[in-house]
């Protein structure tokens, strides 16, 4: 995407989403919606658990990104410089959450660490722009089809006829790398490459250490954390276009908001999350983990076979019933709608739909 269609959907997300929030709200508030709205309080890490909610934020326009943490109170501690502060020693990189998750379990101690020293301190989310949690990815998501039964049946249309029957295994494929957007930023509509943009709110694994050939009653080891992605599809570049292959509908520019955090894996639960997807305030999608065809551990164990997984790799593990092609008539994304997506307990994104211009 060239920079001045970047820059007109960044400005187009801005002017749109504070249209819609209370006078006073700063501009960095108009790009992270969900923090400021008081109706919707921010999830706090479990003291019990020792779960971590993190983030990758600028805290201001033109700086450098920063790993954040979420303390108890929704404040953001900016992890590097608080350390430094309080001379903690952090195994790795404060600018880039890819390589804390790399540094596996001492990386997480000394993040711990750094939040016990904070009390009350911190930036405000809505003072911030809270960015993707990788905000660039080294390798392809791996994505997961048909894994929810209903889902499976609506999507009847999409397959040969003679692939009538739940798949033994769990169906793979590949959403490249660049869709990556914030969980607060303009999703790029592009008449001229499709009119047809359907949502997918799926439950996002992220890897912490690398394996491959992974028994299943082990895979969770393997698991760093979770987070909210949409898997934004081109319904008319999968259906109609490309020989049936899903890749190019699946992968286009900015058309895979993730975040706004990645909770660490520690006692949450994969398997029983709720799912929802709104599209202008009207809930589309509306499910359970529960109802997943594979679970999260055969997932992993079977994607892994022959294939070595990294840490940061992200795993979208199917989305449940309620897209939008599947409804008569069918739905689809326009410009000017904003769609939410949220896994109760981690955290909702909230994106606009933006038509950019030529350039």
């Amino acid at each position: 995407m060239k920079s001045s269609r970047r820059d007109f959907l960044k400005v187009s997300a801005t002017a749109a989403l504070a249209a819609v929030l209370p006078a006073g709200r700063s501009s960095l508030a108009a790009a992270n919606p969900e923090v400021a709205s008081a109706s919707k309080p921010l999830p706090a890490p479990n003291p019990a658990t020792g779960d971590l909610r993190l983030c990758t934020f600028l805290p201001h326009a033109g700086e450098a990104p920063r790993v954040g943490a979420l303390t108890a109170s929704g404040r953001i501690v900016d992890v590097g410089a608080t350390a430094q502060k309080a001379g903690v020693k952090l195994p790795f990189d404060p600018a880039q959450l890819l390589s804390l998750i790399a540094a596996g379990g001492p990386a997480l101690d000394a993040v711990r660490k750094v939040v016990a020293t904070v009390t009350g301190q911190g930036a405000r989310p809505e003072d911030v722009r809270i960015l993707a949690p990788i905000p660039k990815l080294e390798r392809n998501i791996y994505a997961v089809g048909w894994n929810y039964v209903e889902h499976f049946k609506e999507g009847a249309g999409l397959r040969p006829a003679e692939q009538k029957e739940l798949p033994e295994h769990p169906t793979f494929f590949s959403k490249a790398a660049h869709v990556i957007n914030g969980p607060y930023d303009a999703i790029p509509f592009d008449p001229a490459v499709s009119t047809m943009i359907d949502w997918e709110g799926e439950l996002a694994v992220i890897i912490g250490k690398r394996g491959r050939n992974i028994p299943e009653e082990k895979s969770l080891d393997y698991v760093f954390g979770y987070t909210v992605i949409n898997d934004t599809t081109a319904r008319d570049l999968q259906q109609k276009k490309h020989g049936g292959q899903w890749f190019k509908g699946k992968s286009l520019d900015g058309h895979g908001p993730m975040g706004p955090w990645i909770v660490t894996a520690g006692e949450i639960d994969p398997g029983k999350l709720n799912i929802l997807t709104r599209v202008n305030g009207q809930v589309m999608q509306d499910a359970s983990t529960e109802q997943m065809y594979f679970k999260v551990p055969r997932i992993i164990a079977e994607l892994s076979m022959g294939l070595t997984l990294e840490p940061g790799d992200v795993i979208a593990t199917g989305t449940p019933p309620g897209v939008g092609y599947a409804r008569k008539p069918p739905v689809f994304l326009k410009p000017g709608d904003i769609m939410e997506t949220e896994i109760v307990g981690i955290g909702t994104m909230r994106n606009l739909i933006a038509e950019a211009t030529n350039g």
